[in-house]
Formats: structure tokens, C-alpha cells, sequence
């Protein structure tokens, strides 16, 4: 592959990743989470399993502790999210997502169905399900960040 086809590619991929998030982002507004910003649903993304310390989301993110703390304090203030005593470690807290959080977590799913339904309907289901195999063959392994 050319240096500008490369180029080319990586502007499509950013352009789809950005209109994705934008789409999930409007979705879950539009769902009554209203002051949601990206970043709080890639936070979610962490925290949705089974909690996790500031430092896990601050490594989740790419930022540092402190601005981890400031989110998760936003998100608690918020009512999405609690902090609990850490059941293995005394010293920690951990932060979990509250049901309005979980709530969120359902509208973003619901919107990026919606999203992704509007790739099935351009592309047909068949080439959707191929482009999601290829890409989950080439994604790394790891957290997806926010860009700042």
C-alpha cells in the first residue's frame, strides 16, 4: 500500500470512529443523559464490568490519577457512579457504576446499535459482518481512549 493510500485509509478510519462517537454521544443525549460527554462513556467502558480504582480508569484513559479522580468525582456527583470500599485491597476505594449509570450504559449500547444498523443497511449484513471480523483482527488488544 502507497504512503497516500495508507493516509487515506487512516482519515477513513478516524472520520468512521469520530462519527461513531458522535452518534453514540447524541444517542444517549437524546435518551435523557443530558452533561454526558464522551469521555464519561469510555469511562463507563471500564467500570461497567466490575468497578475499578481510579488508578485502573486512569490507566484506562491515558490520564494522569488526578484527572481520573476529577472524572469519577463528576461522574458521582452526577448520581452515574459511587465509590465503595475495595474488597481486596483497604486502602483503595472502588468505583462502580450506580443504576442511572448502568442506565447510561444501555442508552449507549441502544445508540451504537442504531448506528451500526445504518452501516448494515449502506453495506448489507454480510459485508457488516465481514468488516467487524477484519477489524476485530487488527484492533489491539488493550483500552480504547478518548482523544483530548
Amino acid at each position: 500500500m502507497q504512503n497516500s493510500e495508507a493516509m487515506a485509509l487512516s482519515a477513513a478510519l478516524l472520520a468512521v470512529a469520530g462519527e461513531l462517537t458522535r452518534r453514540i454521544h447524541d444517542g444517549v443525549v437524546a435518551r435523557g443523559f443530558e452533561g454526558m460527554r464522551p469521555v464519561h462513556g469510555f469511562a463507563f467502558a471500564r467500570l461497567a464490568p466490575d468497578g475499578a480504582t481510579v488508578t485502573d480508569l486512569a490507566v484506562h484513559l491515558g490520564v494522569t490519577k488526578q484527572a481520573a479522580s476529577q472524572l469519577v468525582d463528576e461522574l458521582v456527583r452526577k448520581g452515574h457512579a459511587e465509590r465503595r470500599p475495595h474488597p481486596e485491597d483497604a486502602r483503595a476505594r472502588l468505583v462502580v457504576l450506580t443504576e442511572s449509570g448502568w442506565a447510561c450504559t444501555r442508552a449507549a449500547e441502544e445508540a451504537a446499535a442504531e448506528a451500526v444498523r445504518t452501516w448494515g443497511a449502506a453495506l448489507g449484513e454480510a459485508e457488516l459482518r465481514a468488516l467487524a471480523e477484519t477489524l476485530l483482527r487488527i484492533a489491539p488488544n488493550g483500552p480504547i481512549r478518548p482523544t483530548w
